[in-house]
């Protein structure tokens, strides 16, 4: 599912309307029908429903779900905010349908003392400002914003929280943005949907579609995708009946420290549950005892140096190599993986520690070879790009970051974004609060390396692995809670996360 800017949205909306033909009105009300289908399936006739219209669009969507929902036996109040007197011709089509085909009552609000009384049984209906808004609403929308936040009643925003723009709100102000507790997007979610930041604004957002023109959302270039099933499933590999484990590569595991040594297990284990042909780990001399008894299947080498990685030596026998987890930054580490990063000349994946010894050690990163995956999360991305301001900045960063040093990095967190050396992003649909627990990111690593050691494409790797990975922790907390998974149950659930990646094909 491409992401679109909010101007390419309207283009699309347009291309619609001219191509189908549809007439705008109607293209409204296919929206307002798809809401009123997803209210009545959640919310019954007992609820008082408050429709809080602007002027525009938007404001046109509420007052066509007013009628739609007064036909079905619903009583809502629809609260004009009257902050000018220009509206869009569809709206004045949907008004004088409104007050034609219902009784439906109509506040025009110029003040908020003119707002009727709203308590938290009750429903609002956000349709003030949908993605065409430009500057933070102020005047009379910002109080009425304000009132809407106070009331402690449900809300639900139509396509975006009244407010919040569709891209970069980093000149906005988050004291006059709906606070919704549902957003019902019609067709895409929006970019602003992807940042940690606007979570509190959006609540829980969900598609509508409303049929726009397909061929248009086709030819209308976008470097943002979100990740669905569908377009992940397409990646995943057949296996053949004659297939051996040569053929599913070779993988090296540069991991561990003293008292750090479960990220080598953790990251290991991972790389074997993903299918991994044969892996190697190479760790300090005290966690060969470790390794050996909780992953028999691992190889294991013993570098010289009792409690730390001190060299890692030639590569050329591996498909891959993952390294940095658990791994410490003593001065020896940090020597060895220079070495690594310049002799090395397999697909690879940097994480944890390795991340860290990079931004100790800048000038390294023109060692990369190209198409290296680097797995930070927000705090390790901020040591290696410098610090942001927001999401929208770091989003920013993390793409210029990628075609800067022709690497794939992997930005963790709650929408894991991929960013490709051209210019591409992928944002992931799976994974849940309860995977942010310490090992999550080394089996990231471990499943990363098995597939860039099975062959995957560095770009493939990546979308696979953050998409497995979600999935396979959403599974393991259907039968747990976000409290008590961890890393290790995540990796029990690879298999399940293959097997419904694999449903109907």
């Amino acid at each position: 599912m491409k992401l679109f800017r909010s101007d390419q949205i309207k283009q699309i909306d347009e291309h619609t309307i001219n191509e189908e033909p549809v007439a705008s009105i109607d293209l409204m009300e296919r929206a307002a029908g798809q809401i009123l289908i997803w209210y009545i399936q959640r919310f019954d006739r007992s609820k008082r429903i408050f429709i809080f219209a602007g002027p525009g669009n938007n404001g046109g969507d509420g007052l066509a779900l007013a009628r739609m929902l007064k036909s079905n036996r619903y009583e809502p109040v629809v609260c004009y905010i009257e902050f000018t007197e220009k509206t869009t011709e569809d709206w004045k089509t949907n008004l004088l349908r409104l007050n034609k085909e219902s009784n439906v009552e109509i506040v025009y609000v110029k003040g908020t003392d003119q707002i009727p009384v709203i308590s938290n049984s009750d429903v609002i209906i956000d349709a003030i400002f949908g993605t065409g808004l430009t500057r933070p609403a102020g005047g009379l929308a910002g109080d009425v914003i304000r009132f809407i936040n106070l009331s402690g009643a449900a809300i639900i925003s139509v396509d975006i929280p009244s407010g919040l723009f569709g891209e970069d709100n980093s000149s906005n102000n988050y004291e006059t943005i709906i606070s919704a507790d549902f957003t019902l997007s019609f067709q895409f979610p929006k970019l602003s949907f992807m940042f940690a930041e606007n979570a509190p604004y959006l609540g829980e957002w969900i598609i509508l579609p409303i049929g726009l023109n397909q061929n248009a959302v086709r030819n209308t270039l976008s470097p943002f995708v979100f990740l669905e099933k569908n377009d992940v499933a397409g990646i995943l590999r057949k296996r053949n009946k004659f297939d051996h484990k040569g053929i599913f590569g070779h993988g090296l595991l540069v991991s561990g420290s003293y008292g750090k040594m479960g990220a080598a297990v953790i990251g290991a284990e991972a790389a074997l549950r993903t299918g991994i042909g044969l892996i190697t780990c190479h760790v300090p001399y005290c966690g060969v005892a470790v390794l050996q008894p909780s992953i028999p299947e691992a190889m294991v080498i013993s570098d010289q140096n009792e409690k730390h990685i001190s060299q890692v030596g030639t590569t050329d026998s591996y498909s891959a190599v993952g390294a940095g987890p658990g791994i410490g930054t003593e001065p020896e580490t940090q020597r060895a993986i220079h070495d690594l990063l310049k002799e090395c000349k397999k697909p690879m994946v940097i994480d944890a520690d390795g991340l860290n010894i990079l931004s100790l050690n800048p000038t390294w990163l023109a060692f990369l070879p190209e198409g290296t995956i680097l797995t930070p999360h927000p705090k390790e991305f901020e040591r290696l790009a410098g610090k942001s301001a927001d999401s929208y900045q770091r989003l920013t960063k993390q793409i210029e970051f990628a075609k800067d040093h022709r690497c794939i990095v992997i930005l963790k967190g709650a929408n894991t974004s991929v960013a490709t050396p051209d210019g591409r992003v992928f944002f992931n649909s799976t994974g849940n609060p309860g995977m942010a627990k310490a090992g999550s990111g080394d089996a990231l690593t471990g499943i990363i390396l098995s597939l860039l050691s099975q062959g995957y494409k560095p770009e493939e790797a990546a979308i696979l692995g953050v998409y497995i990975h979600g999935l396979a922790g959403d599974i393991a907390v259907v039968e747990s809670s976000y409290e008590s998974i961890i890393a290790t149950d995540i990796i029990n659930n690879i298999s399940k996360a293959f097997n419904k990646l694999r449903e109907g094909q």
